[in-house]
């Protein structure tokens, strides 16, 4: 599955107690990952730092000297470098969390739906995916009630639902898999980039150019283990990862762009935008809630308060998806206006440009 905004979920939490004295009937499989076949030679601990969200370099090689770490079902120290297929387990000394996925009666926007797939346009707000801190009341609880009836659907396999996944407050379109069938289809044209997605997002500062390449690797933030940076695109850290921009509106201070992404990484046109120095509007993680550009009157700061309060989340919106039909080989095209809130700021960015405002507004 390619993921614009996927998280990988781990159990290497402060809390989380490592056994003292493995014994491989005790113990529990919390977290998998097989390497990849190219995968250059690095320590477990490094390559490992750069896929559990939640835990520090420190925790990873505390987990290894505990025993808990397992290549190939074999305990391995923090300085043991990994393989291609070596198959890597977080082993511990407790059952996982329930993570079985259960139905729940939340309401769906649903652009499109038929046998083989649905197409749905997500708040802002909604979790996509059950996790850490978020087990019920997601996307996906939705879908299961959806599709509740439907015999061959289950929610729990990973062989069908999402394909791909976007963040809790970033709106827009996903595609979502009915049957084993289109979602290995589906997956593929993601993985070949033969997908059309574009994103519509408001960001901070006025671009030089009217359209630009983005490329730099990417990876966790060491200081900031929920946040994502940018390294060098030569650098051995991170996942390579491209954006193109084009500027659809200026607002002198403020910016509308469309985004299209040549790969999928984790939250990639947050990262991206942040490191060139425009983060998107509204996006507390990335610095977005700041008044980055502007005046300094009392006027003009309320008045990004008033933007704020409107848009209350990062001002990113997938508003287009294509694709290709698993089964018909029709090209399947959608797109999704802009919501409310995000609506709602751009038409104050552009009164506030036409001098439209007063001081109430």
């Amino acid at each position: 599955m390619i993921e614009e905004d996927e998280l990988i979920e781990d159990d290497l939490s402060e809390d989380a107690g490592f056994a003292k004295t493995p014994d491989a009937q005790g113990l529990y499989e919390h977290f998998r990952v097989v390497v990849d076949k190219g995968q250059d030679a690095v320590r477990i601990d490094k390559y490992l730092f750069e896929r559990m969200q939640h835990s520090s370099r420190n925790r990873i090689q505390k987990a290894a000297d505990a025993g808990c770490i397992h290549v190939n079902g074999t305990p391995v120290k923090s300085n043991y470098k990994v393989r291609p297929d070596d198959i890597i387990t977080l082993m511990l000394d407790r059952p996982k969390h329930d993570n079985t996925i259960e139905a729940e009666d939340i309401p769906l926007n649903i652009v499109y739906e038929d046998s083989e797939l649905m197409v749905i346009n997500k708040p802002a707000g909604l979790v996509v995916h059950p996790g850490a801190g978020n087990f019920h009341g997601t996307l996906i609880n939705a879908i299961a009630w959806h599709l509740k009836d439907l015999e061959t659907f289950d929610p729990n396999d990973p062989e069908v639902g999402l394909v791909h996944r976007i963040d809790k407050d970033t709106s827009g379109l996903l595609v979502i898999a009915k049957t084993p069938e289109a979602k290995t289809h589906l997956g593929k044209q993601f993985f070949r980039k033969t997908t059309h997605r574009s994103y519509n997002a408001l960001v901070w500062g006025n671009f030089t150019d009217d359209e630009g390449r983005i490329e730099g690797n990417i990876a966790r933030d060491p200081r900031d283990r929920l946040r994502m940076t940018v390294f060098p695109p030569d650098s051995e850290i991170g996942k390579p990862a491209v954006t193109h921009y084009r500027v659809l509106e200026r607002f002198g201070y403020t910016t509308l762009i469309e985004c299209i992404l040549e790969t999928g990484r984790t939250h990639q046109i947050r990262a991206h935008l942040k490191h060139i120095g425009h983060p998107l509007f509204g996006d507390e993680r990335y610095g977005g809630t700041e008044i980055l550009r502007g005046q300094r009157s009392s006027t003009y700061r309320a008045f990004i308060q008033n933007c704020l309060r409107l848009c209350n989340r990062q001002a990113l919106h997938a508003r287009t998806l294509g694709f290709v039909h698993p089964t018909t080989g029709k090209q399947m095209d959608f797109t999704s206006d802009l919501p409310d809130d995000l609506a709602a700021v751009i038409d104050k960015w552009r009164k506030f440009v036409n001098g439209q405002l007063t001081s109430d507004n």
